[in-house]
């Protein structure tokens, strides 16, 4: 176990990590919408909480553990329920990006949660909605994920045919796999990976963050994921580590999840130090945001008060956009946005 002495990191660099501009390629568009939203939502829909007031909701939204956490997100996607309630929900989340400087984000809709409530041409119809407002509005831009949650098993062709659906009208681009890590294998959604391969999505998955090394290693045996979600048990397995190693596959590191989940002890160094050191391609997102009380920035802070350097935390800026599934022609006009940025900073005294 690596312990930590947090350092203060100086007002210069606190300002180059606020001002920098991002992609975030990890986030969870419920898990990115504040608590107020959602009871806004709940008291609209008329959604039974199992709580009496604000002040209560927002106390239950601090989960406990990970059941807990389970809990509140699915308790959470309960309440959304209408056309109105995805496109607030887009819009909002876009804003929020925007006032970090996130220019682009991919993020998960857990679709598992939410293919009873609309049709897929009415879901598809509000995300684009939200995007389109969101987007004229904000200097920020998203595509989404469709995400299959583990211990729905029975959801994953749905979740399937409404992201082709979705890929026809350029709103979904990938494939996920979240939810309840444990007792819930890769191999179970080897088929249906196979066919959104043949079908042109991008797919990618959770694992290595509830269970061990051989969770990432059926992710990419099994699923043939292009991207790993967390992958932080790969520390577990030096023959993993090495061929994470060797192919380079981009993991989506998001620290305060881990932390607030329990995934790593609040006294531990976080295992991005030790994973990059060892040669892996490590990414910097947010995850759940607002149910975790953290933000793309806080990221970056978190570790940055564990003592990385300003150029390792650009890098790892770097690294998220070459892991995003953005096209080489659009990737090559951020690059040009982050060199110009670069170019208006000066050094940082060390």
């Amino acid at each position: 176990m690596q312990f930590y002495t947090s350092v203060q990191i100086s007002s210069t660099l606190a300002h180059r990590l606020e001002a920098m501009p991002k992609v975030e390629i990890h986030v969870h568009l419920e898990g990115a919408t504040d608590a107020e939203t959602i009871y806004e939502m709940a008291k609209r829909n008329q959604v039974e909480l199992p709580v009496a007031s604000l002040d209560e909701w927002k106390k239950f939204y601090k989960f406990r553990d990970f059941n807990h956490f389970i809990q509140v997100y699915v308790t959470a996607s309960k309440c959304i329920q209408t056309p109105d309630d995805y496109v607030l929900m887009v819009e909002r989340f876009i804003k929020h990006q925007s006032e970090q400087n996130i220019r682009y984000s991919e993020a998960f809709v857990s679709v598992s949660l939410h293919s009873k409530k609309l049709t897929d041409d009415e879901l598809l119809a509000a995300l684009s909605a939200g995007m389109s407002a969101g987007e004229a509005k904000y200097n920020s831009r998203v595509n989404f994920i469709a995400d299959i949650s583990r211990e729905y098993p029975d959801t994953q062709s749905k979740v399937l045919e409404f992201a082709l659906k979705g890929q026809e009208k350029g709103i979904i681009i990938g494939l996920g796999l979240g939810g309840i890590e444990l007792g819930n294998p890769a191999q179970n959604f080897a088929e249906t990976y196979k066919e959104a391969k043949r079908q042109g999505l991008r797919v990618v998955a959770h694992a290595g963050e509830a269970d061990g090394a051989q969770s990432i290693r059926g992710a990419i045996e099994s699923l043939h994921a292009e991207r790993i979600g967390h992958g932080i048990r790969c520390l577990e397995d030096a023959e993993l580590l090495e061929e994470l190693h060797h192919s380079q596959i981009p993991l989506e590191v998001s620290p305060q999840s881990n932390y607030c989940l329990g995934s790593v002890p609040r006294h531990q160094q976080h295992p991005i130090r030790q994973m990059i050191d060892a040669g892996l391609y490590c990414t910097l997102n947010s995850d759940d945001p607002a149910m975790f009380s953290t933000s793309l920035y806080n990221e970056y802070v978190t570790l940055a008060a564990q003592g990385f350097s300003w150029e390792e935390l650009w890098q790892l800026n770097l690294n998220t956009l070459e892991a995003s599934f953005l096209s080489e022609t659009e990737k090559a006009k951020y690059r040009d946005q982050w060199q110009e940025f670069l170019l208006c900073t000066h050094p940082l005294k060390t």
